[in-house]
């Protein structure tokens, strides 16, 4: 008998610079089953990105109106504009039992979590300070202040590390990836995940 439980949340945060995007793109290419939650944004589309795919882009009054009809599961103002992650699409997810990843900041997602418990929170890290400074500076996206606010922003989310649940060093990617995938096979099997008449109709089945 096949138990359709709710699906696991993942939510991967970590500092600019330390390869989230990479990491998460690969984790969804391996694990095509595994919803990605579009972040909704004020800001303006960078070149390449297409509204609908890589951002859900708003208006300011648009999001407003979102954040009042709490259309969020979380939001905040990052860098002078507004980030969200919409409610009803991570939800509809989770309750057919299938798996989310959301990429956001820290602020959001002990927003998340303070919301849904079940949550799993994962940290994404450089292998140091000094490597991570150097992605930045290899991006070339940003102006020296951008960078220094970039850093300083760094410095106060890996003060948050301590209240996640797992912390995966990004030194090569694929590595990093296959520690995230072997964390995930280890929440599917938890116990607590499984309601008493779950797994008395596992045992009777």
């Amino acid at each position: 008998m096949r138990l359709v439980h709710p699906g696991l949340l993942l939510i991967v945060s970590g500092p600019s610079g330390c390869g989230k995007g990479t990491v998460c793109d690969l984790l969804r290419k391996r694990n095509p089953n595994l919803a990605y939650s579009i972040s909704a944004t004020t800001r303006r589309a960078r070149p390449g990105e297409r509204d609908g795919i890589d951002y859900l882009f708003l208006t300011p009054d648009d999001f407003q109106h979102q954040v009042e009809q709490d259309g969020f599961l979380e939001w905040a103002r990052v860098f002078g504009h507004f980030y969200g992650t919409p409610r009803a699409w991570v939800e509809e997810c989770l309750e057919t039992g299938k798996d989310v990843l959301l990429e956001i900041d820290p602020q959001g997602a002990l927003q998340v979590k303070a919301g849904y418990p079940a949550g799993i929170l994962l940290f994404l890290l450089p292998p140091s300070l000094s490597e991570l400074e150097n992605r930045i500076n290899r991006r070339g996206t940003e102006s020296a202040e951008e960078k220094a606010q970039r850093l300083k922003a760094a410095e106060r989310e890996i003060a948050q590390i301590r209240y996640y649940d797992y912390l995966v060093v990004n030194d090569k990617v694929e590595q990093a990836v296959l520690t995230i995938e072997a964390i995930l096979q280890a929440e599917r099997s938890r116990v607590d995940r499984y309601s008493k008449q779950k797994l008395k109709a596992m045992l009777e089945g």
